[in-house]
């Protein structure tokens, strides 16, 4: 099945070709989305779901966002800062895009979003959201869709503190998301840290840090590993023998439909934290969910939902502005309003430009059908701001 995305880039040539009206010589150009996102590595996957999701919205549009015609620009970054740095250099001074999107790693996001914004060009995040790009380094031209990192492991430290566990052992990648979820989780967990890790980003074997949590017998474990790093972790995890006994609890990150799908069983039952899930009951979401999977053929993960909603936003904007993206006031006013539909329903920035949000818990089942997914259980916060807004001047 030929995903929306090549589609689209078939569309575009064949216009291009045939000279249809939508892309004639006296039709206004169409407004240029420079988009970097990690589309190889073992994290490859976060960035194509984020495009596909961004890339349904342009589709159902016709090739366009709010009614204005666009043209996306889709480049790789290997999860690599320096090669981020030289596709995004090349779009604003080669392509002359007009607007950015796209960063996964949030390594990749502190290494290339203040460029971009202190060109005068703004950038909307579809995931990396760091506590530095909320807090002391925000700016008026850069907007995060997603989430700010600690949101989701705040929801998940307040949950495993109320459900009795007193004792945690922590684990993340060290890199500044990595740190910002920890640091989420010990803002609302009261409990004893017995062990906290921070493993090579991009790690393959465990069997290290699985050592320590065996020796410190935490009551659980809670770990952010996205990607293929999660599918690594949890399946070694479970070959130590230590599920039953010590319990995991991270982020939806760990717990993408890819990620249970290749954990197998051994991941029904985990609890994980989100601001979105494909059951939500918000019609928007209900429409997002089935459009997708008509069009790729799978369900949606997290990346995908925030690359569509990150497509909408965009839309919503242009569509304010008449397409007009060089009054950069006025798009940036209207990136502000957040008046679309979100697909995880009320939706606001708060003053840093971060979601304003619902957090939610999930639960990692088996349908009848064999398809391991995530099903809601239970609300944590409600209209939750991040941690970082008071120490943002803009």
């Amino acid at each position: 099945m030929k995903t929306v995305f090549f589609r689209y880039l078939v569309s575009v040539l064949a216009a291009l070709l045939v000279g249809v009206p939508a892309l004639a010589a006296d039709a206004p150009a169409p407004v240029k989305i420079g988009m970097v996102t990690t589309l190889s590595t073992g994290a490859g996957y976060l960035g194509e779901d984020m495009r596909d999701g961004f890339m349904l919205a342009v589709e159902q549009g016709d090739g366009t966002l709010g009614g204005v015609p666009v043209e996306v620009l889709v480049a790789d970054d290997g999860r690599d800062p320096a090669q981020a740095r030289q596709n995004i250099t090349r779009m604003m001074q080669a392509e002359h895009v007009d607007l950015m999107t796209g960063v996964i790693f949030s390594n990749v996001a502190v290494a290339t979003v203040p460029k971009v914004v202190r060109s005068d060009m703004i950038y909307i995040s579809p995931n990396a959201a760091p506590s530095d790009l909320a807090g002391a380094m925000c700016h008026k031209n850069y907007f995060a869709v997603s989430y700010q990192n600690d949101h989701i492991d705040e929801a998940m430290g307040r949950y495993v503190d109320e459900h009795g566990y007193d004792s945690v052992y922590l684990l993340a990648p060290n890199y500044p998301a990595g740190k910002d979820h920890i640091a989420g989780f010990k803002r609302y967990y009261n409990g004893d840290i017995v062990g906290e890790d921070y493993t090579r980003l991009g790690e393959t074997d465990y069997a290290g840090a699985i050592a320590a949590v065996r020796a410190a017998e935490p009551d659980a474990v809670f770990f952010f590993y996205p990607g293929g790093m999660g599918i690594n972790f949890v399946k070694q995890y479970v070959q130590a023998g230590l599920i039953d006994d010590v319990p995991l609890f991270g982020p939806a990150f760990s717990f993408d439909n890819t990620l249970v799908d290749a954990i197998g069983a051994a991941a029904v039952g985990i609890h994980n934290t989100a601001q979105w899930s494909r059951d939500l009951d918000v019609p928007a979401n209900q429409q997002f969910v089935a459009d997708y999977i008509e069009a790729y053929g799978h369900e949606p993960t997290l990346y995908a939902s925030q690359g569509y909603d990150t497509a909408r936003l965009i839309g919503s904007a242009l569509q304010a502005v008449d397409g007009d993206v060089d009054d950069i006031d006025a798009v940036r006013a209207a990136l502000a309003a957040a008046d679309f539909e979100s697909v995880r329903g009320d939706f606001a920035f708060a003053a840093n430009h971060h979601p304003i949000h619902d957090i939610y818990v999930r639960k990692v089942v088996q349908e009848d059908d064999g398809n391991f997914t995530n099903v809601l259980v239970d609300r944590v916060f409600e209209n939750h701001e991040g941690a970082y807004v008071d120490q943002c001047s803009m």
